[in-house]
């Protein structure tokens, strides 16, 4: 019977079972910070001596498939050759194989050639005495060194389940039985024995006690290294050649830059809770070797030319990472305790020392610098993720200058429990590597305090690690003890330098633990009795590696303590500083926030009406395509209407947005669109991006316009809202010269971004001074889609409308859209602009412009009724958006005089003074309607009231929990009853 053809033996991979209870001991060794783990063998000093027997009916699974394919059965005489089998092995698979060999090399791959051809001293001690392969097992001999293949092929994959990664770990525990030699058939006759190893460790041949006890300083020391997971072939050989080598101990200077930032931490987190006793601080205490990390990543990038870091953090050691890395001053913290904030402070004064931002500069020990920012951040954690990550973009399109630049790193600092419960997080990894989302890849950091609020692992995720959600991506994640802080700079070189050669996103799980319950005022002991009963016995990180220095001699003692007091003698000083009533620059205590007055300081409002000539070179655009460029049929007529449209004076509302967009690239102002779609567009309006018919070539008209136009980047993304509009958010707010917009599929899906509007979008001015342009567009309009394709829930942007916060808008003319968009790119005082857009009016012929207003004119916040003998006025009627399109239908079909219809199409900044104007040329015993086709609780009725001083009625469909009816004959006949009894 003959085996059949095999991949090469390097694609064979095994496959196990979920991991038994690993065993994790901590050793101090006079090397340094070290664990014992026994990874399948007892241990005795840094040899393998006493192998340890596998559970009984331990089965293995081994794969055998090609590199990247689908998982495939392949039969042999009716047997699959993915087979459960002892000690995970294809035994007969080798056997055959040699066989084959012996008979005729020419028969087998050249992998299994040069695997059976190895040096007699190799293979084993049957060639070294003599025998010849077929004789005396020499084939066993083979055998064993595919084992050895296997085992260290285990230890990549498993081996970061025994690592000794938990600072807090109890024991006595058991080894892992898939990592002990025992299992892949290996016993103590061949600890001793000499084996090829293809490389591993950077060796060609190892005894086999050298091969476990290199995997165990690889694997099973205080970094896990979890990646075999990851596909591609090159990036697992890389970080095999990094973890697998060798790790030398830092040198002096190194020990005491280490030493030197955890002493920083330690003692700002001392000297707060000592001055200013239960205060709310979220401290970083247990977690320490966070600011080693930070140090070691920052210092990484300056090496390698990196211009800047922009890091996004929930609250947990915010201050010390604002203190120690970013280099706010000590005064200014302090101020911040005592409540003496300057609110013309750059991170702005109307939230929590804890959620604010800065920038500054990190400066290393050598004196070399970085710029470095940590963005604010609300207490939704893991919010702060995709804002960072539009942050950093925008940063790298300006240094790019419109191409793809990585010299902004972006640094994620993650909460275990939020990175494994908050779904922002998969959505913002799921765009690292989106054309238009990509940064170059993140360092994402878990500060994994090991527990929630008061929440244990158990009961916050169902994965093994917090970090999971990172496989779905690929990412490489190392587990490291927070406890050995030489173990985290190597773990941070490492991710940082796997950044920079993938671009790919990079996990680093500090594992560590939180020394106080939640903040400074909760008492953790009430739900957490046993975990911090240890955490009461165990020094501080710094006074373990303190006393480790020492004991090596690599430091002095009174070195250590003297470089802790004066540490601590300077944050004395300006703590000292901070009460002196006559210190220079010391801001005083103020009353309540005000947010600056809009018109202070804003340029004056630009001309939003363009040139004749500049419109139709925007439109000749839309046709003039490459050649050789084929446009899909349907496509082709609607940008050659576009032309025909100018002429007929009919311009859509397509075409006013092309119109406002063309202009604006012309004018130097660069234009961002995003969205679910959006480059169609989701009712097929808009194709900024064409599409060869039959190459799937890409064309974008508005990019051809001129060479020195700015910017058009239109890009469709991935199905979020949450995610995707933060990170706009976070754009616009680093390119206030760019119209930044993002488009909601439907409107009523924004819901979905509800955090990002509550906590960005309405509030960031007042709470961080931090000003964003972005705009959404929100399609809305009730027309029988049902419930939730009709609203863009008007009334909740409405009731988060304050102080000039964003301008809110519901246009019912291209024209007015067109000026709408240009108004916003050319604003002065950046605000978030809300737009509810239209569907079915995209293509009613009545809601048309003419060219004239486009190159004329401005954004009317109120268009009035066309009526110009108002005497015989007995009904005024306000609305907003399509209902005045069949209202007005209705008012000519009936052919009724005595009523006038008002358009509202900016509803914030509410205009007053033109609406007033407007109602005043009607009589005054005439009736004012506001009419709406939303529910009377929802929509614009009840924000618009209360602005309207004359007595006022609403029609409306009457109060309900949704915004529309599911059938539409059901919503045609309610339109009508609504239409009809506006004029009653």
């Amino acid at each position: 019977m003959r085996c059949p053809d095999v991949p090469p033996l390097w694609q064979v991979r095994l496959s196990l079972p979920a991991p038994g209870p690993p065993y994790r001991r901590w050793r101090d060794t006079a090397d340094g910070f070290a664990s014992t783990t026994r990874c399948g063998t007892e241990v005795l000093g840094r040899h393998a001596v006493r192998p340890r027997r596998p559970a009984a009916s331990t089965h293995r699974s081994l794969r055998v498939r090609k590199e990247g394919d689908p998982m495939v059965s392949q039969s042999h005489a009716g047997e699959p050759v993915l087979r459960r089998l002892e000690f995970g092995l294809n035994e007969w698979l080798v056997d055959e194989q040699y066989k084959r060999y012996l008979e005729d090399p020419g028969s087998v791959d050249q992998t299994w050639r040069d695997f059976f051809a190895v040096p007699a001293s190799a293979i084993g001690r049957q060639a070294r005495h003599g025998t010849t392969p077929a004789q005396d097992g020499a084939g066993d001999a083979a055998l064993k060194a595919v084992r050895v293949a296997a085992l260290i092929d285990a230890y990549r994959v498993r081996g970061h389940l025994v690592a000794d990664t938990d600072p807090l770990a109890a024991e006595p525990a058991v080894a892992h039985s898939e990592l002990d030699i025992t299992a892949f058939g290996l016993g103590d006759e061949d600890l001793d024995r000499e084996f090829v190893v293809d490389g591993f460790a950077g060796r060609d041949s190892m005894t086999l006690r050298q091969v476990v006890d290199a995997l165990r300083d690889a694997y099973c020391r205080t970094v896990g290294a979890e990646y075999m997971h990851i596909r591609a072939f090159e990036e697992r050989r890389w970080i095999q050649q990094r973890v697998e080598s060798p790790q030398p101990r830092p040198d002096r200077a190194e020990q005491l830059q280490i030493l030197y930032r955890l002493g920083a931490a330690e003692a700002f987190e001392t000297f707060l809770q000592t001055k200013y006793v239960g205060q709310k601080r979220y401290s970083l205490e247990g977690g320490e070797s966070a600011i080693v990390l930070l140090d070691a990543l920052l210092f990484r990038s300056i090496r390698a030319g990196v211009g800047e870091a922009v890091i996004g953090m929930a609250h947990r050691g915010r201050l010390n990472v604002l203190a120690n890395i970013v280099g706010k001053s000590y005064a200014e913290i302090f101020h911040e305790f005592e409540d003496a904030v300057d609110i013309r402070s750059v991170q702005g004064s109307g939230d929590v020392k804890y959620h604010l931002g800065a920038e500054g500069t990190y400066r290393a020990l050598d004196g070399s610098a970085i710029a470095v920012s940590v963005v604010a951040n609300p207490s939704h954690l893991e919010i702060v993720g995709p804002v960072a990550q539009g942050v950093v973009r925008a940063k790298q399109d300006l240094a790019a200058g419109g191409g793809e630049a990585h010299s902004v790193l972006p640094v994620v600092v993650h909460g275990d429990a939020a990175f494994a419960g908050q779904g922002v997080v998969s959505e913002t990894l799921n765009m690292s590597q989106l054309p238009g989302y990509r940064t170059g890849g993140t360092v994402h950091m878990v500060i994994n305090n090991q527990v929630g609020f008061t929440t244990a692992p158990a009961s916050g995720r169902s994965s093994t690690y917090a970090t999971d959600v990172a496989r779905t991506v690929e990412a490489p994640v190392l587990h490291v003890n927070g406890d050995d802080p030489e173990a985290v700079v190597r773990a941070a070189r490492l991710a940082f330098d796997y950044r920079q050669e993938f671009h790919k996103d990079v996990v680093i799980d500090l594992v560590c633990y939180r020394r106080n319950g939640h903040s400074e005022v909760d008492d953790p002991f009430i739900t957490l009795p046993t975990m911090y009963d240890r955490i009461d016995a165990r020094p501080s990180v710094r006074k373990l590696y303190a006393e480790a220095l020492v004991r090596r001699g690599d430091i002095g003692e009174r070195q250590v303590e003297g470089a802790l007091r004066d540490y601590q003698a300077h944050l004395e000083e300006a703590f000292v500083e901070t009460h002196a009533p006559s210190a220079p620059g010391t801001p005083q205590p103020v009353g309540p926030v005000a947010v600056d007055d809009p018109a202070d300081g804003a340029a004056p409002r630009a001309a939003t009406a363009i040139a004749e000539e500049t419109a139709r070179r925007v439109i000749a655009s839309q046709t003039g395509v490459p050649q050789g460029f084929t446009v899909h049929p349907r496509v082709l007529p609607q940008l050659q209407r576009r032309t025909a449209m100018l002429d007929a004076g009919t311009i859509d509302w397509a075409t006013a947005e092309t119109l406002a967009l063309g202009s604006l690239l012309l004018d130097g102002v660069p234009v961002r669109l995003s969205g679910q779609d959006s480059r169609r567009g989701t009712f097929g309006q808009r194709h900024a991006v064409l599409t060869d018919r039959r190459t799937g070539a890409e064309h974008t008209p508005l990019s051809s316009l001129d060479a020195r136009a700015a910017a058009f980047t239109p890009y469709d993304s991935m199905l979020s809202e949450l995610a995707a509009l933060a990170f706009e958010y976070g754009y616009s707010v680093t390119r206030p010269e760019a119209l930044v917009l993002w488009e909601a599929q439907f409107g009523d899906f924004a819901n979905g971004a509800q955090t990002v509007m509550d906590e960005y979008i309405s509030s960031s001015e007042q709470k961080w001074g931090q000003r964003a342009g972005v705009t959404l567009l929100l399609p809305h309009g009730l027309e029988g889609q049902g419930p939730d394709h009709s609203s863009a829930r008007i009334e909740r942007f409405l009731q988060l409308c304050a102080r000039e916060n964003m301008t809110v808008a519901m246009p019912s003319l291209p024209g007015n859209y067109f000026h709408l968009l240009r108004q916003q790119a050319f604003d002065g005082h950046k605000r978030p602009l809300v737009v509810f857009t239209p569907k079915s009016m995209l293509r009613l012929k009545a809601a048309t412009s003419g060219l004239s207003e486009f190159t004329t004119g401005a954004f009317r916040p109120v268009i009035p009724d066309g009526t110009t003998d108002t005497a015989g006025i007995k009904r005024v009627l306000v609305c907003s958006g399509k209902v005045f399109y069949d209202l007005d239908a209705h008012r000519r079909n009936a052919g009724l005089t005595d009523t006038a219809i008002v358009r509202l199409e900016r509803l914030y900044p509410f205009p007053d003074e033109e609406l007033g104007a407007e109602l005043a040329r009607f009589p005054v015993d005439a009736e004012v309607r506001w009419v709406q086709e939303e529910p009377e609780n929802q929509g614009a009725w009840s924000f618009v009231a209360p602005h309207l001083h004359r007595g006022i009625g609403c029609v409306s469909r009457p109060q309900a929990p949704a915004p529309a009816v599911g059938s539409a004959r059901r919503h045609a006949g309610e339109q009508k009853d609504l239409v009809e009894s506006a004029f009653r």
